[in-house]
């Protein structure tokens, strides 16, 4: 499929939506909904998405289509992995990733490893993330904090689905060392339970272009959502 269009982006806490800080799924508008049985896609929905001006990219899932028509709302940390302003369009384009294998991260610093049994934190929060690219910066939130950990190096290719799928882990040393003593690499494997997503599709370009006067304000209709 060649399925690509582009909209404005904000962060997803202009909606309130807190919870989907902790993942790498984003809200579309419904009108993307509308035209999903123009396809026959299967399985979760994932994009690669670019910053039009920088040409950065990255990939991310979806969780529903309450979004302002013309508009996409992004956790704020992958505006940053992006380096999005508010208001900035990005450039969405429909594609299938090869389940990973393997993922080499590497922690900012080294306090992440301080962390009881850090392999199962990893594991408990990649359940909220559909997909890992290589170069990426993601974020972790564990006991009140954010862990800002690089994805290194990913298996095959250079981005990854994680859904459903068992894959070895490798922590890099920590960029900042804050503690000499901090562990400095080691390997792990974790069980990604899969979510379940009935057929989907994407849309063209065409349906999105006069749509963004409402972009930025709260979402008041009526939203339907992934399940």
């Amino acid at each position: 499929y060649s399925i690509e269009f582009s909209l404005k982006t904000y962060p997803i806490t202009f909606l309130n939506r807190t919870d989907l800080e902790k993942g790498d799924k984003i809200l579309l508008p419904s009108n993307i909904l509308r035209k999903l049985s123009e396809y026959e896609i299967k399985g979760p929905i994932i994009f690669e998405i670019s910053n039009i001006n920088t040409k950065r990219k990255s990939h991310c899932g979806v969780m529903d289509f309450t979004a302002d028509q013309g508009c996409a709302y992004l956790p704020r940390w992958m505006m940053e992995n992006l380096a999005l302003k508010e208001g900035e369009k990005i450039q969405f384009s429909y594609c299938t990733l090869e389940k990973g294998n393997y993922v080499k991260l590497q922690p900012q610093t080294d306090d992440f490893l301080e962390i009881s049994n850090p392999k199962a934190i990893l594991e408990a929060k990649l359940r909220y993330f559909t997909c890992l690219t290589k170069l990426d910066t993601i974020a972790i939130e564990y006991n009140n904090k954010i862990y800002w950990i690089n994805v290194v190096e990913v298996k095959p290719g250079t981005a990854i689905s994680i859904i459903d799928t068992d894959i070895d882990v490798d922590f890099a040393p920590p960029i900042i060392k804050k503690n000499l003593n901090s562990e400095k690499s080691h390997e792990e494997k974790l069980e990604l339970p899969g979510t379940k997503a009935s057929e989907r599709s994407l849309i063209d370009s065409s349906e999105t272009s006069s749509e963004e006067e409402n972009c930025g304000t709260s979402f008041k209709g009526e939203g339907h959502v992934m399940k």
